[in-house]
């Protein structure tokens, strides 16, 4: 295993790039993505995720000898590389059951080219498992090298938080893993390279990935929880904000609140853990219930809304309703797995015309992925909406005079209790 690290990142996201970008300060550094339009957008300096400034994408394009990025959709250039980190997305289908074929077919390519003493490293949400048991038999195939004799193995998970100018990849503890004690130390030098906070050596690459799917499954639950809290306190006519907020008090209170649980995370990553799970004979109960209770919050917006339309006299057939917000979650425009659909999709069995406004979100992508046009400027939106929800706290929304928009009558839900409370109908 040399020691003279050259870097390869296989998929370049949300994840993907800026953990390119931190590694070509330091070390020669290709990123692979078979997006050619990705590719071209990125070698201008122009990231559509915002997860890395123009400027600083710009100055490791610049490369040395040394360091620097080198962004491809050539497959042939990854046989240069002897550190392979694989940063592909691992979606789940309409049945909820992992889509592992992107990261198949990382492997196969990686495979093509990998040499003697290479190490591949795998940051994809997985389950435990799916590193040694399934990517590199692949890895295996296609090279014809052996597995801890020829080339080595590695998972890092990735704990990246779109949209979060605080917490970026560097400020973050990395947990990494090896196939062997030798290229455990390896993996976790080269990570201790570039993050500044430091990293934990986990004794295992089965323990990386489990450790991974419970982060955002014990969240997805305690988010479920109070969902549950806020139909509850619905229907006994309590706001659930302030009870939070007084049971916050108490110092071990855990202070989540209730909302639309979306994203390529939370509402993932626990159907990978409950996939497992049943594999091996065990019907995950708490993980499976906390999914259900989440999944059924965009319906119950819907419903919700609808309901204070009806006590409030006002038209739901033929009703105009605004939707503020699309993406996943606040200041961020990534739209990949947003509940808000959810939302639209139940409204639009009452025959409600709606408006979409989303001033994060791209236009075209979210066209392409729901056939939804967005409205794409405040100047273009109505003056007499039946309903507004606001399903998305981006900081733009707090200063929106939703008055100016809405019938006198009109109801107004704010699912994130972003809004003055004086200025809605209802919250959860």
């Amino acid at each position: 295993m040399k020691n003279n690290p050259y870097v390869a990142i296989i998929g370049l996201g949300y994840v993907g790039l800026p953990l390119a970008v931190e590694f070509a300060k330091k070390y020669p550094t290709i990123g692979f993505d078979i997006n050619k339009k990705r590719v071209g957008e990125l070698n201008g300096g122009n990231d559509f995720t915002l997860e890395v400034d123009e400027q600083e994408l710009k100055k490791v394009l610049k490369r040395t000898s040394n360091t620097g990025l080198l962004i491809t959709d050539s497959p042939e250039t990854l046989g240069k590389a002897n550190r392979y980190i694989v940063t592909v997305p691992t979606p789940t289908d309409k049945h909820n059951q992992p889509i592992l074929t992107p990261l198949i077919k990382a492997s196969e390519t990686i495979g093509t080219f990998l040499k003697k003493g290479d190490i591949v490293i795998y940051e994809s949400t997985v389950y435990p498992g799916v590193t040694e048991d399934i990517c590199v038999p692949v890895l295996e195939r296609v090279s014809g090298l052996i597995f801890n004799t020829d080339f080595f193995a590695g998972y890092s998970p990735e704990r990246i938080n779109p949209g979060d100018k605080l917490h970026t990849v560097t400020k973050i503890v990395k947990v990494t893993s090896g196939s062997t004690p030798d290229a455990a130390k390896i993996v976790d030098d080269l990570y201790k390279s570039i993050i500044t906070v430091g990293t934990h050596l986990a004794p295992s690459i089965k323990v990386a990935e489990a450790a991974k799917v419970i982060e955002n499954s014990q969240r997805d639950i305690n988010i479920a929880f109070v969902n549950e809290l806020s139909k509850i306190f619905r229907l006994l006519e309590i706001d659930t904000q302030a009870v939070l907020e007084a049971a916050g008090t108490k110092w071990n209170f855990l202070k989540f609140t209730p909302g639309l649980v979306g994203g390529h995370c939370i509402g993932v990553d626990p159907y990978y853990l409950a996939q497992k799970a049943v594999e091996e004979g065990y019907n995950p109960e708490i993980i499976l219930a906390g999914r259900r209770m989440n999944d059924s919050m965009g319906g119950y917006v819907a419903t919700e809304t609808v309901k204070m339309m009806i006590q409030k006299d006002v038209k739901v057939k033929g009703g105009n309703v605004l939707i503020l917000g699309i993406t996943f979650k606040e200041n961020c425009p990534d739209i990949r797995n947003t509940k808000v659909i959810d939302v639209i999709d139940e409204l639009k069995k009452y025959n409600l015309n709606i408006d979409v406004y989303d001033p994060w979100a791209n236009a075209e992508e979210v066209a392409h992925e729901f056939n939804i046009s967005l409205v794409r400027e405040k100047s273009q939106l109505k003056t007499d909406y039946d309903a507004v929800i606001l399903t998305v706290s981006h900081h733009q929304f707090a200063n929106f005079q939703i008055e100016n928009y809405c019938k006198e009558n009109a109801v107004v839900f704010d699912v994130k209790s972003f809004l003055p409370i004086d200025k809605i109908d209802g919250r959860l």
